[in-house]
């Protein structure tokens, strides 16, 4: 049971600890979670495009079902937002689901999701954490049901009624990275009227031997598509497609931040109210919320904190530099599938790049990056406090003028850059984050960030 620790989203390991008998003890705390709390509708389990997440799944299913819950199950992979939204749309009392998201094939991960469709706060993981044991199964004539339900079409409706989009005239290349997006992101641009252009949207658990990540460097050809014309836009989704990443024919791969801020800017053409974003996030969502007489509001790293802030302002849209995102009206858990139709949709009213150069134009130039330093997981605590005494006096040659501790340390410089040093929760790195004007100042911070790093660990 030590080997299971839920982190930032979820416990994710390799698959020489994750295995069945830990699985099940997951399976089992979420029961008896969920009959202490009195909860008693059924309960989905989903799972991802990996070589065992459908027999893991399974397994969660049957202990479920002998802890007396009738259980949902997808009839195969499916992205991890549709189950989400599924949470709320059938009244289900949670979810389980079996994905490590965009981590490399040799891992896998389960995350339990609650009733109201958002991510688990950690007093929910903590007290299923908790509970980790064995399964207790009750007598046969008291076990649930287990059956598979569709639900594809439910979120696909509801993402049409939210999203006002004629995609008609408009070539979308799609890349589903060999992921749980494939025949369900690319179905439902089409459904709004787009050409769609598939690129890897067929299943390999191997994910073509490398991570399910949509970073540039795992994008070039969907980049290529885009750049020679042959698509007007390209999207893409991580491993279960709760993120995306889009493709512009000007910038290629654009930034998360940058893309985050178009969404804003174009969210409120229409409509009104504050932006949630991460402390990982560029500022720039903050100059466009003050453009428009809006707040912005930030959160630690994790869409739980995004999401819970959602709630808390009645905010309009919620994401983080990572390129997950949700907006108001949906469900409050980050969407890959529902956010490539939103920026399709966007393309279609004004090109992105035309966008993005306004609000540059508007707001300043802002550039930003990230790296990592490896670091154990059981190492992170001792270095994030020995980093607190080494605090430096100033970044690259500017001065620190403050210093942000909502998760991790941010220095917050004077030319108005910061540098932020926080531990992943999903894998065992000491991750470094920098923002600033131009991409020289970036390496920079980003190398100096490295460098205290690296004393210390």
């Amino acid at each position: 049971m030590d080997a299971i620790r839920f982190g930032t989203d979820g416990w994710r390991a390799t698959l020489e600890e994750f295995t069945t008998p830990r699985v099940r003890a997951v399976g089992q705390a979420v029961a008896t979670y969920l009959a202490d709390e009195g909860l008693e509708a059924p309960v989905a389990v989903g799972y991802d495009a990996r070589e065992h997440s459908r027999e893991f799944a399974e397994e969660l299913a049957r202990v479920l079902c002998a802890n007396g819950f009738d259980v949902l199950l997808p009839e195969r992979d499916r992205p991890t937002p549709l189950i989400a939204h599924g949470i709320v749309d059938r009244d289900l009392a949670g979810a389980l689901v079996v994905t490590a998201s965009h981590n490399p094939p040799e891992y896998n991960g389960v995350k339990f999701i609650p009733d109201d469709g958002a991510p688990a706060l950690p007093d929910v993981t903590e007290a299923i954490a908790d509970r980790l044991a064995e399964p207790e199964p009750l007598p046969e004539s008291e076990h649930g049901s287990i059956r598979e339900v569709d639900f594809v079409t439910p979120h696909a409706e509801a993402a049409l009624e939210r999203v006002d989009a004629d995609l008609e005239g408009l070539t979308v290349a799609y890349d589903a990275m060999h992921g749980s997006g494939r025949g369900v992101t690319d179905a439902l641009l089409e459904r709004a009227g787009a050409s769609v252009t598939r690129l890897r949207c067929d299943r390999d658990p191997s994910f073509g031997g490398s991570s399910p990540e949509p970073s540039p460097a795992n994008l070039e050809e969907l980049v290529e598509v885009v750049q020679s014309g042959e698509a007007d836009l390209g999207i893409a989704n991580d491993g279960d497609a709760d993120r995306l990443a889009v493709v512009t024919p000007d910038r290629g791969c654009l930034d998360e931040n940058l893309f985050f801020a178009a969404l804003y800017d174009s969210l409120l053409e229409d409509d009104s109210g504050p932006a949630v974003r991460t402390v990982s996030t560029t500022y720039l969502i903050d100059r466009v919320g003050q453009a428009h007489g809006e707040t912005v509001h930030e959160v630690p790293v994790g869409f739980k904190w995004v999401a819970e802030a959602i709630a808390d302002h009645d905010a309009l849209v919620g994401g983080e530099e990572s390129g997950g995102f949700t907006i108001r009206g949906h469900v409050r858990e980050k969407d890959g599938v529902l956010m490539a139709l939103v920026a399709a949709a966007m393309h279609a009213d004004e090109p992105l790049d035309e966008r993005v150069d306004r609000l540059l134009a508007e707001h300043g130039t802002v550039v930003q990056d990230k790296t990592g330093v490896a670091c154990p997981d059981h190492e992170k605590s001792r270095v994030l406090t020995a980093l607190e005494d080494e605090i430096p006096d100033s970044v690259a040659g500017t001065p620190v003028e403050d210093v942000n501790t909502a998760d991790g340390f941010k220095l917050l410089l004077e030319d108005g850059s910061w540098l932020l040093v926080r531990p992943s929760g999903t894998e065992p790195v000491l991750r470094v984050y920098a923002e600033a004007e131009d991409r020289d100042r970036v390496e920079a911070l980003l190398g100096a960030g490295e460098e205290l790093l690296e004393s210390l660990v």
